[in-house]
């Protein structure tokens, strides 16, 4: 889906149409009214702009520097994030900016880049939550197949990005400045957009084509692997003798809680970015009206925030997931609040003397002791 298409209206235009309609107030009241949802919209993409940042870096950090976490699933989980992370610096702050300004502040090399940017970003979702879909397939249904290397993990991470920036090729190039006008009101104004307001045809099949491409077909493949996935967990769950080795237990326990979370992203993901793609087929196929009622303004302004919602809730689902995620996480959040102790051979020596020292003299060693604790675990 096109950032640019996602507000052809201006929202100051659509208050002032309904407030000028509503009431009979004079022009400098209708402005203090108008501005007011803006400031509000605002500082909601502020907000999700700062728990997102939190959240998705934290979530790289944890699975880069623990050497136990960096697994299949939680590499592709990276690269998930790093997407979530670039969304939400570049283009939430974008569409932000809609709700302040009457005009499109970031010129023609804006307009090509801020859509290329988001097409991206929800490209490497998408096909990165198919990808762990058949990766969870491969680990449970057909656990021989699967292969640990980093190279090819790496690998597999960079073809999604390539091929998902590849898709979003078309939307650079088409994208431009165009003028639009409000029938209700003869009223015009610049903005970005894929195409002119002329022709109902090209609009139709971007819209289709996009909804087919980013959220229809990846989701159509995701329930065939779980469906099989589900098949195949009913029949070991049969299967498996109840003197079965206790190690073979918790790791088919550990699969199964695995492919739950990747199915809880699979379905943010759905639940989150549905609305934008109805909203955006419903413009599409009445291109040539400019739908100025307030309903849907309040509409557009509730998929757009859920949609950039789920580029901030990954980590925290993770989080209420995963103990060992639980636990890394909360010790990757204070390593960043509270600067490590740094330890060497000598520091060790002065450390052992001073533990001598404190205990002759028969002081407390609670927080001395957590203090070595911490230099002993480290923070990377």
């Amino acid at each position: 889906m096109s950032l640019e298409d996602s507000f052809i209206l201006n929202p100051e235009n659509i208050l002032m149409f309904n407030l000028s309609r509503a009431s009979g107030i004079d022009t400098g009241v209708q402005e203090h009214y108008i501005w007011l949802p803006g400031i509000v919209i605002a500082t909601v993409y502020g907000l999700l702009i700062i728990i997102g940042i939190i959240g998705n870096v934290t979530l790289m950090r944890t699975f880069i520097a623990v050497k136990s976490m960096r697994t299949v699933p939680n590499l592709l989980m990276s690269s998930l994030a790093l997407g979530d992370l670039l969304l939400l610096v570049t283009c939430a702050p974008v569409d932000a900016s809609r709700y302040l300004a009457d005009e499109w502040l970031f010129g023609r090399v804006g307009c090509k880049l801020i859509p290329f940017i988001q097409l991206t970003s929800v490209g490497v979702s998408v096909f990165t939550l198919t990808v762990l879909s058949a990766d969870r397939y491969k680990a449970i249904v057909k656990p021989m197949d699967i292969q640990r290397s980093t190279a090819k993990i790496c690998f597999r991470a960079a073809a999604i990005w390539l091929f998902s920036m590849t898709l979003a090729i078309p939307e650079a190039i088409f994208s431009d400045l165009h003028t639009f006008n409000i029938g209700q009101t003869n009223d015009t104004f610049v903005t970005c957009a894929p195409y002119p307001n002329a022709g109902e045809l090209h609009p139709k099949i971007h819209s289709m084509a996009f909804f087919l491409i980013f959220y229809i077909i990846p989701l159509i493949i995701i329930s065939v692997y779980y469906c099989f996935i589900a098949r195949s967990l009913i029949r070991s769950a049969s299967d498996i003798p109840v003197e079965a080795h206790l190690h073979i237990q918790k790791q088919i326990e550990s699969r199964k809680r695995l492919a739950k979370t990747v199915l809880v992203f699979v379905i943010l993901f759905a639940v989150c970015w549905l609305p934008s793609h109805v909203i955006y087929l419903y413009r599409s196929y009445h291109y040539g009206q400019v739908d100025t009622s307030l309903g849907h303004f309040i509409a557009s302004v509730c998929a757009r925030v859920l949609a950039f919602i789920n580029s901030c809730i990954n980590p925290f689902a993770l989080y209420l997931l995963s103990n060992s995620f639980h636990k890394q996480f909360n010790k990757q959040l204070r390593c960043c609040c509270h600067p490590p102790i740094r330890c060497n051979a000598q520091g060790t020596g002065r450390i052992n003397m001073r533990l001598t020292s404190i205990k002759s003299t028969n002081h407390s060693l609670d927080n001395f002791s957590h203090g070595a604790h911490v230099c002993q675990e480290g923070c990377v």
